[in-house]
């Protein structure tokens, strides 16, 4: 699970800022947080702001982090890095961008803290620690510029400094050599999901594949799609050729997703409004761009429910009614629905969302930008009123939000 996420000098991110997924000491909507070796999580986070405040370079940040650590080690000696810094101050272009990310490995119940620095042309500094807190933590290796110093209590990498390129990272190559944590620190990057929520087409494969998995993911999916009450009664996978597939199906050894395509069913009814049947409507010709959407990520949400993931979404409430959004929320939030402790980060525009029947104040981010047009980043919990006072648990968030209490609105002139 994610317990902190920081990023600085990466895109209008120029000094660094933290997104914390711990939960403060308030008593609100318990049910939203996840209890881990006495630590309590937040389920889902929600971040908020004008446009081009960063929030969709925020989330970008934790997908370059991921991109970071699942391919350097595939780059050549002497391969550019994707670095692209904070550009509006004049020495920022020259500096590294920083990532670090805090998080427990659930199965094991271990805490680790990584992160690294690096610009186009090299990783200059690259850490990893465990422990349970800043107080008990453990350096299991270190990288500087001089070197790469490794703890007996990470003997896997004894041995491989002088094989890490300066362009790649020493965990991704410790881990591509054999070594038992690094891989399993390296899969936690891979499981976690970053995607856009205006981009959604291109899950199509990927949720088509897990619904004709048959099995949990299916009866899931079937359950989701039911409660959200879309307009029809399930759905079902044809051949592209005109055959209705029916359950269950048998796929040939190689999936081909091109082959098959959604189908939605419909009853039919006679002219006395009788049911008389069903019929099938082809999901991308009859039904709307908000079903085509929630169709299209079946796969990466009910994937994140079922093996207790992290998901990060870019605006997910896009083409979405807000009770539709609300409701894929509350399955994260809902113990039954996320037994394993799923985490969801999101940004969204939708102030229906902002309730406190909804969210936790820690649960709310916002970013704005500066006078120096640089990102900044905090929540709801964090803000101080003008009197001095904290946001009270019974307060009208979207009001007050859209009345500029908060902050991080557009300003607009007449």
């Amino acid at each position: 699970m994610l317990v902190d996420f920081t990023v600085g000098n990466f895109l209008s991110f120029h000094e660094r800022k933290t997104l914390s997924m711990k939960a403060e000491g308030i008593s609100e909507l318990k049910q939203n947080l996840v209890s881990l070796q006495k630590q309590k999580l937040l389920r889902s986070a929600v971040v908020y702001g004008p446009n081009s405040s960063g929030k969709s370079n925020l989330l970008k940040a934790l997908g370059r982090m991921r991109q970071c650590v699942l391919e350097s080690v595939r780059l050549n000696d002497g391969d550019p890095l994707p670095h692209t810094p904070f550009l509006l101050e004049e020495t920022s272009a020259a500096e590294p961008t920083f990532f670090e990310v805090v998080f427990w490995l659930d199965e094991e119940a271990r805490r680790f803290r990584y992160g690294f620095e690096y610009d186009a042309d090299a990783i200059v500094n690259e850490w990893l620690f465990e422990g349970r807190g800043p107080r008990s933590e453990t350096a299991l290796f270190v990288r500087t510029p001089e070197g790469i110093g490794v703890s007996d209590k990470f003997g896997e990498g004894i041995g491989k400094e002088g094989a890490t390129n300066a362009n790649r990272l020493f965990i991704s190559l410790v881990a591509q050599l054999g070594g038992s944590l690094s891989k399993r620190l390296v899969a936690w990057f891979r499981r976690f999901n970053v995607i856009s929520g205006l981009r959604h087409e291109s899950h199509q494969e990927a949720s088509l594949k897990a619904f004709t998995s048959q099995g949990e993911f299916h009866d899931k999916a079937q359950e989701l799609l039911k409660s959200l009450r879309l307009g029809f009664e399930s759905l079902e996978i044809v051949e592209k050729e005109g055959g209705a597939s029916g359950f269950p199906y048998t796929f040939p050894i190689t999936f081909q997703a091109s082959a098959l395509s959604w189908k939605t069913v419909h009853h039919q009814y006679d002219k006395n409004g009788n049911r008389v049947g069903q019929v099938l409507l082809d999901l991308h010709e009859n039904e709307s761009e908000g079903t085509r959407k929630i169709i299209d990520l079946l796969g990466p949400i009910i994937d994140t429910l079922l093996h207790g993931r992290l998901l990060v979404v870019d605006e997910l409430d896009s083409k979405l009614h807000p009770l539709i959004t609300r409701q894929v929320i509350r399955l994260f939030h809902d113990p039954r629905s996320n037994p394993k402790g799923a985490q969801l980060l999101l940004s969204t525009h939708d102030t229906n969302l902002l309730s406190e029947a909804l969210f936790r104040r820690d649960q709310i981010w916002f970013t704005e930008k500066d006078e120096r047009e640089q990102t900044d980043l905090f929540s709801l919990y964090d803000i101080t009123l003008p009197d001095q006072s904290r946001v009270r648990s019974d307060a009208n968030y979207e009001r007050n939000y859209l009345h500029g209490r908060y902050g991080a609105i557009p300003f607009l002139f007449d």
